[in-house]
């Protein structure tokens, strides 16, 4: 790992640690995905909804009735 990719991964563990709470385990244990969900959220954006056909399979799946 680069010192600038490594200096960039430890600034960014700062932030988790200091806007979520996260310890030194919880930010490596992540996903960049995961990271990247929580701080879109921070942020305010909204995801898109997923396709009609996806509910559809996961309304089958899983019956309210």
């Amino acid at each position: 790992m680069s010192a600038r990719i490594a200096a960039s991964a430890a600034r960014l563990a700062g932030v988790a640690g200091a806007l979520l709470g996260w310890r030194p385990a919880e930010f490596w244990a992540a996903t960049p995905s995961e990271l990247h969900a929580v701080i879109a959220a921070l942020a305010g954006e909204r995801p898109a909804p997923p396709p009609a056909d996806a509910i559809a399979r996961l309304k089958e799946m899983f019956p309210d009735g």
